[in-house]
């Protein structure tokens, strides 16, 4: 069908929403409008589906999760006798109703759901997932996504993300749906009264805290440490289960930012509730200003990531990098553990190929094994599901990535920001009590290791041409890739996508092992490197710079210069 046929559809049967009747009305004779809403199909992957809210197949709304769903209804029961999915949802736009949308087509496809009864955040779904032995999941949220955007992630029976085999399935089965004729669907609350969907107990709540308190190394010492917090959830998910935590290790000096506080999708204070970012969170920096805390704490609106600022020693607050924050998380939980005789035989921590390098000389200092995989944190849960299955779990002590995600344990298979917060809180208290600031501690860091400055920079290409133009430029980048980048030379070029690693000075090109994936790898002489993907959520072009140098200054001069050659590239 045409753009404008689609559109005609839409108008005949979209009848449920008043808000997509009203935009479609709006729109009516805007054909730039109407060819946004229909060019394409919201495209669904591994990452589920993430999209603006609004009417349209390329827009999240009732419709489109509906027929997601039905998708993966159907996948469900290709795979399995009798399965049981959970539900959880967050603080933005719509949630509720997806979650309750997705249930109702659960349902009437024969399907168990369990669901929370108020908004739980992201690794609170992966716990339910494996709590109560469900054969999948679903998390509406878009993350860190602006207010208009939802999302809706998708998550198999080891609590982990939808595989690519699954997503795959998934997305076969997708495509033979007609959004309006081809999805079972039922009532909530007459599903409810027979059994078929079921609210989620306070005793799955109550053993996820257990398993993340069971996580902490020197709680012990936090009641009397004297630390003092600022903690924001961003107007998402975090608030009840981070003060939770908090207060149960004995963090008791919590001002929590009151703007930002209870769940609010429209995010007033902070259009962009992202922690990576210091416009996120200026609301708290405020409050620092007068709270004078040793640490700000913020976690997104699906509470599966966490940002810090801490005082920089001269009157104001410097944000930590994710890359910083889960190396000092790393060193520190191997010298506590090997201190207090609890580092497992053959310890293991895991990172994406685009998180800091100086986690691999911190693991030869300690004897940890570093596995190196795809970005998405799926992908560090699939090696704990390795390990698990022979009976090595205990192996694993930490995982991270760059973009402020981590996880401590095996207890669910997604970044926690729960067990995150709990852990810098506790590692900031540990420092305190030995007379050293946060700040001391990261320099220290690279007084040991060397510098290693990591920057991600992400180019926007909005639109049905701006998505052909991130084709072209990475087409580009893989056929006539560059010899020299900021005035480095290239030594070797990976390209994921056909699984070769070439080293440029002899010609010689070995097979990658891990999985097919549309990413490029630069690596540069002096250690340097520069990573680039198409974002998997977002219409963007990151692109991941690492410069290592000597000192900090010398750095950043070797990254601007990389950074310029790559904003040329991206024209």
């Amino acid at each position: 069908m045409s753009e404008m046929e689609l559109y005609d559809l839409w108008c005949k049967n979209a009848k449920e929403d008043p808000d997509l009747k009203a935009e479609l009305e709006e729109i009516r004779g805007d054909s730039e409008a109407i060819n946004d809403r229909f060019y394409r199909d919201l495209e669904f992957g591994t990452g589920g589906l993430r999209g603006v809210i609004g009417a349209g197949t390329n827009r999240m709304n009732i419709y489109t999760v509906r027929r997601a769903t039905q998708g993966f209804a159907d996948y469900l029961n290709q795979e399995y006798d009798n399965p049981s999915v959970a539900i959880s949802y967050d603080s933005r736009i719509k949630s509720d109703v997806f979650s309750k949308a997705a249930a109702e087509v659960l349902a009437a496809n024969g399907i168990k759901v369990h669901i929370y009864t108020e908004l739980m955040p992201t690794p609170c779904l992966s716990w339910a997932v494996r709590a109560l032995k469900c054969q999948g999941g679903i998390m509406v949220t878009a993350s860190h996504n602006p207010a208009k955007y939802n999302g809706y992630k998708v998550y198999g029976e080891d609590g982990c993300q939808i595989t690519l085999r699954g997503a795959e399935i998934i997305l076969d089965k997708i495509n033979s749906l007609d959004v309006f004729t081809g999805v079972k669907t039922s009532d909530f609350n007459e599903e409810l009264a027979k059994g078929n969907i079921k609210y989620i107990g306070e005793d799955i709540i109550e053993d996820f805290y257990k398993r993340v308190l069971a996580e902490g190394i020197n709680t012990d010492l936090c009641p009397t440490s004297g630390l003092k917090v600022v903690y924001t959830p961003l107007n998402g998910t975090g608030n009840k289960p981070v003060r939770e935590i908090l207060k149960r290790i004995g963090i008791a000096d919590v001002t929590v930012v009151k703007e930002q506080e209870n769940p609010d999708g429209n995010f007033t204070t902070c259009p962009y509730p992202n922690p990576e970012i210091r416009e996120a969170l200026q609301v708290g920096l405020s409050y620092c200003d007068k709270v004078k805390p040793d640490l700000l704490l913020a976690t997104d609106p699906d509470c599966d990531r966490v940002g810090i600022a801490v005082p920089d020693g001269n009157g104001g607050y410097a944000l930590f990098s994710g890359n910083e924050v889960g190396a000092m998380l790393l060193e520190y939980i191997c010298e506590q553990r090997i201190k207090k005789g609890t580092m497992p035989k053959n310890p293991i921590a895991v990172k994406t190929i685009v998180t800091t390098d100086i986690v691999n000389l911190i693991g030869k200092e300690y004897g940890v094994e570093i596995i190196d995989v795809l970005t998405g944190f799926k992908f560090i849960g699939e090696q704990i599901g390795f390990l698990e299955a022979k009976g090595e779990e205990n192996r694993y002590i930490f995982g991270f990535e760059e973009s402020y995600g981590y996880l401590s344990g095996g207890y669910v298979r997604d970044k926690d920001a729960v067990d995150a917060s709990m852990l810098i809180c506790e590692m900031a208290a540990y420092y305190r009590t030995q007379g050293i600031t946060l700040m001391q501690a990261r320099e220290n860091m690279y007084k040991k290791y060397g510098m290693f400055l990591q920057t991600l920079y992400s180019f926007q290409f909005e639109g049905e041409s701006g998505m052909k133009h991130m084709e072209e430029i990475m087409t580009g980048l893989r056929e006539n890739h560059p010899t020299a980048i900021g005035g480095l030379k290239v030594e070797r070029f990976e390209d994921y996508k056909a699984g070769t690693s070439k080293n440029i000075a002899t010609g010689e090109v070995k097979e990658l092992t891990l999985p097919k994936s549309n990413v490029l790898a630069f690596y540069l002489e002096g250690g340097c490197k520069a990573i680039v993907r198409p974002s998997g959520t977002e219409p963007k072009i990151k692109t991941y710079i690492t410069a290592k140098a000597p000192t900090r200054a010398e750095a950043e001069v070797i990254e601007q210069q990389i950074y310029a050659d790559f904003t040329q590239s991206m024209k």
